[in-house]
């Protein structure tokens, strides 16, 4: 009797090519104008095996978000639900991944936020499920810290610190290239130096320093 195992492995082969494809394409596209014949197309198979797998555009662009949220959000959830870290070292963790991360793959953090804005559904319910547990043992840390006299800042001003600094230049990159004349190789190694930057600021932040 042949063995179905190299069915099953090209049943994940295909389906991994789909959502490449429909990541792609959304992505750059955004969900609006990017049509389930576009993705199919993409991915290099018909649209009825497209329809196979993944029943409608909005299930695949669900499951789409919540693997790039849970990527672009993930350095944040493990090293804050890390108990053996101090604050200062989850903060220069998060921000050697972000800057790891979004090298990799810049357009993320903006299509996510477009994403979310102009779609708001349960997705962004169970996204901000997901984040919960690290967000209450955030909070006490941060507490705590305010009780020890180690920090002065409430947890809404350090996390739009931390992700505004570790992200926003890449939101923003075609914008800073194209003002300050800085090419792609002086981008990265000018995101290289936040790596020290980013940290020592959001220290002196946490401490009250001007």
């Amino acid at each position: 009797m042949p063995s179905k195992r190299p069915v099953k492995t090209k049943e994940a082969s295909t389906e991994q090519k789909i959502k490449e494809a429909a990541r792609k394409l959304f992505t750059q596209k955004g969900f609006a104008a990017t049509r389930t014949r576009d993705i199919a197309e993409e991915a290099g198979i018909n649209l009825a095996l497209l329809n196979y797998y993944f029943r409608s555009k909005q299930k695949l662009f669900d499951l789409i978000m919540l693997e790039n949220f849970r990527q672009f959000i993930g350095g944040i959830s493990a090293n804050f639900t890390d108990e053996t870290l101090t604050m200062e070292e989850k903060v220069k963790k998060v921000v050697n991944g972000y800057i790891d991360f979004l090298t990799e793959f810049p357009d993320l953090p903006l299509f996510i936020l477009n994403e979310i804005q102009g779609n708001p559904s349960a997705l962004t319910v169970r996204l901000s499920e997901e984040l919960a547990p690290a967000r209450r043992m955030f909070f006490q840390q941060l507490v705590d810290s305010k009780k020890e006299g180690k920090t002065t800042l409430d947890p809404f001003q350090f996390i739009a610190n931390l992700v505004g600094l570790s992200v926003f230049p890449f939101v923003a990159k075609p914008l800073l290239q194209r003002v300050l004349n800085v090419s792609d190789e002086q981008f990265r190694a000018y995101m290289d130096d936040r790596r020290t930057l980013v940290p020592m600021w959001i220290g002196m932040m946490m401490k009250g320093k001007p």
